[in-house]
C-alpha cells in the first residue's frame, strides 16, 4: 500500500468512498459542498489517499482508492476532518497507515489532534469500528458535539502530542 498526497483526479475515488458510508454520515455524493471541501483540501495539500501497491504512483486515474483522509490545522490543534477506508480494505491497516502518515506530515507538538466521530449510541459507532480504532491510536473520548447531518450523535476524540 502507498499513502500519498491526493490529486484532483482522485476526486471520483473520494466520492466512491463517500458512497460507501453515506448511511452513517448522511448525503455526500451529490453534495457540492462535500466535493468542494475535498478539492479545497487537495489543493491545500491537506488530503491523503491510500492506493494499492500495484498502482503506479503517477498513473491516472488511481481508482478505486483504499482510503482517504482530510486534515486541517489551526496549530496547536490539528483536525482529522474525514477518514474513510473502503469496505473491502477495512481491517487491513489502511486507516492506521493514513493516520500515521498524517501525523508525520502535519502534526507538530506540543498540541492536540482532534477528530469528530460517532457518539456511543450511533449505529456506526460499533459497525464502523471508528471509536475503537481511535482509542487504539491513543485518542480519548471528550465532549459530545453537534449531531451529524443525518441526525446521529457525534463525539470529539482527542490525542495530546508533544
Amino acid at each position: 500500500m502507498i499513502v500519498r498526497h491526493a490529486r484532483e483526479r482522485d476526486l471520483p475515488g473520494f466520492i466512491g468512498l463517500a458512497a460507501q458510508v453515506e448511511h452513517w454520515f448522511g448525503p455526500m455524493v451529490d453534495d457540492p459542498g462535500f466535493s468542494g471541501a475535498v478539492v479545497e483540501h487537495i489543493r491545500g495539500s491537506e488530503a491523503l489517499v491510500a492506493v494499492g501497491p500495484d498502482t503506479a504512483p503517477d498513473s491516472a486515474p488511481e481508482l478505486p482508492l483504499l482510503g482517504g483522509l482530510l486534515v486541517g490545522s489551526d496549530a496547536p490543534t490539528f483536525h482529522i476532518h474525514w477518514l474513510v477506508v473502503s469496505r473491502q480494505a477495512r481491517g487491513q491497516g489502511v486507516g492506521a497507515a493514513l493516520m500515521a502518515d498524517a501525523m508525520k506530515r502535519y502534526v507538530t507538538g506540543p498540541g492536540t489532534v482532534e477528530v469528530v466521530t460517532f457518539g456511543a449510541d450511533h449505529p456506526g459507532a460499533v459497525d464502523s469500528g471508528a471509536r475503537v480504532f481511535y482509542e487504539r491510536l491513543g485518542f480519548t473520548p471528550a465532549e459530545v458535539t453537534d449531531p451529524g447531518p443525518e441526525g446521529g450523535s457525534r463525539q470529539i476524540y482527542r490525542l495530546a502530542v508533544s
